[in-house]
């Protein structure tokens, strides 16, 4: 099973969306957190270690990430889905965007349930 952490700005919109719509996914473990310092979940270093895939809502995100946690991130997978801070938290229209985009990213097969709509 992979570990992925979602990360945007302030954790409190987009990354927290993504972590409860693929929470239900028992092909993997999620976890999310903010780059800014006054985040809700702060991105630390513990939690880049813990994650197999880190998923960034923008380029600028994985620019902070890169130059903050750049030990840490040594041979860890980054996406980035390019999903502006343009939604409020579950809404419909980022929920679409996220199945969407990270269906390419998720594990293959029959192994575990889909994320719940």
């Amino acid at each position: 099973m992979k570990n992925f952490l979602f990360v945007c700005s302030q954790n409190r919109l987009r990354s927290p969306t993504a972590e409860q719509i693929f929470a239900d996914d028992d092909r993997i473990e999620v976890s999310s957190a903010g780059t800014n310092h006054d985040a809700e979940n702060p991105l630390t270093d513990e939690l880049i270690g813990w994650a197999d895939v880190v998923v960034v809502m923008e380029k600028a995100h994985r620019s902070k990430i890169q130059q903050r946690h750049r030990r840490t991130l040594a041979g860890k997978r980054i996406i980035c889905l390019d999903i502006p801070d343009d939604y409020p938290f579950m809404d419909p229209a980022l929920i679409g965007l996220l199945r969407t985009r990270m269906a390419r990213h998720l594990p293959k097969g029959g192994m575990g349930r889909a994320p719940k709509r």
